[in-house]
């Protein structure tokens, strides 16, 4: 028995010395959303912000989703100039639903891209394309994702709060739509590793190189994106948000990552598996970091997502009166699920359930932790082949 207890107590020992730092790391971002920027409102818009957004929407096959997204976009205000739709070429009948939203609202402009060049991911080229295309009398370039179901007054309110924040570039974080079981209990999870790595939506990065980003809703000054080519610097990424981001913030440019939730909600993927696949592969965010960064946030997830709910279940199981250090251990990680059951609280109203199968399972998601770790770890040693449709070599 003794020896048994030995050996417990050493690996509870090197767990510790594994996990200690991360939660330490953990708790410093963790504090600072005590003092994060309040969520977006929707807000009217002023004389002053008169044809001063350009909108930029990229497509290829949405016609399934976008739908909202035009309506959500026609509802905004003379805040916004134009709204030019890339599509890449769509056969699913999306360039139809473009033009039926024009002959409503004259805003609307589709465009198709150019083919793509060597060395370009889809969707940074067609974003790039928009951008060129746009008026030059416009002062901001707001990039939507299709997906996106915008409620009225988000523009107003967004160039409104990065003018008053002195904001060069500002993105949100949206409400997420669940619709079935399996979704409701791995997105979350997904979600999680997101705000372990970095500092939650409204608060703003000291550092550009963890500068967060989200290019479902997009907003930079004109004349900074003119200053950095466009979307050149991140034609390669498969996270080209966040790439983009990070490039501006080290320019020496103020960028912010707010909360959306009151404005924006967005519908990703299908199912679990969807989920899975193609939201799990760019979560990593290998293309816009070191690998120095990106082991490095492997070590933490793993410490404080990964490893708790197994910890726990084993030390807690024991039959013997455990030692010193695997109590400790024990108590470490039964406060890492403390933590991360409270996040889910607050994290609930980031979610919409109205229309929802089983979405009492959104509070079973810790329990999907181990695999969303996981999927991390696979996403970050392999390069995509494929994205949205397309296939890179």
């Amino acid at each position: 028995m003794s020896d048994w207890l030995t050996v417990e107590s050493g690996l509870a020992f090197g767990i510790l010395l594994i996990q200690l730092p991360a939660t330490a790391v953990l708790l410093s971002r963790l504090v600072k959303g005590a003092s994060r920027h309040p969520p977006i409102q929707p807000s009217r818009a002023t004389p002053d912000l008169l044809a001063n957004v350009s909108v930029v929407v990229p497509t290829l096959n949405e016609a399934e989703r976008i739908s909202p997204c035009l309506t959500g976009l026609s509802q905004q205000s003379y805040e916004v100039r134009e709204i030019i739709v890339v599509d890449s070429y769509s056969s699913d009948g999306t360039p139809e639903l473009v033009k039926a939203a024009g002959q409503k609202d004259p805003r609307f402009r589709l465009i198709n891209d150019d083919a793509l060049p060597t060395g370009w991911i889809g969707r940074p080229w067609a974003l790039h394309n928009g951008f060129l295309y746009s008026s030059e009398q416009s002062q901001w370039i707001l990039g939507m994702d299709a997906d996106t179901q915008p409620r009225a007054g988000l523009i107003a309110g967004l160039v409104t709060t990065a003018m008053a924040e002195g904001y060069d570039l500002v993105s949100l974080s949206p409400q997420f739509i669940l619709k079935y079981p399996g979704e409701c209990w791995l997105q979350p999870a997904l979600l999680m590793t997101l705000l372990y790595r970095f500092e939650s939506a409204g608060v703003d990065s000291e550092i550009a190189e963890r500068v967060m980003a989200n290019g479902q809703c997009f907003l930079c000054r004109r004349s900074v994106l003119a200053e950095l080519g466009g979307y050149t610097s991140a034609k390669s990424s498969f996270c080209d948000d966040v790439t983009l981001a990070r490039n501006i913030a080290s320019l020496g440019f103020k960028v912010g990552f707010l909360d959306g939730s009151k404005v924006l909600k967005v519908r990703m993927y299908e199912g679990a598996l969807e989920t899975w696949k193609e939201w799990g592969r760019s979560l990593d965010l290998k293309d816009a970091s070191s690998m120095a960064q990106v082991w490095g946030d492997l070590w933490l997830l793993l410490s404080v997502q990964g490893l708790p709910l197994f910890v726990v279940l084993y030390f807690s199981l024991m039959q013997h009166s455990p030692a010193l250090l695997p109590l400790l251990l024990l108590g470490l990680n039964s406060f890492l699920l403390a933590i991360r059951w409270a996040l889910l609280l607050a994290i609930a109203s980031t979610y919409d359930f109205s229309t929802a199968k089983g979405g009492w399972l959104f509070w079973l998601s810790p329990i999907a932790d181990p695999l969303a770790v996981l999927r991390i770890f696979l996403s970050a040693n392999r390069i995509p082949t494929q994205w949205r449709g397309r296939s890179y070599s």
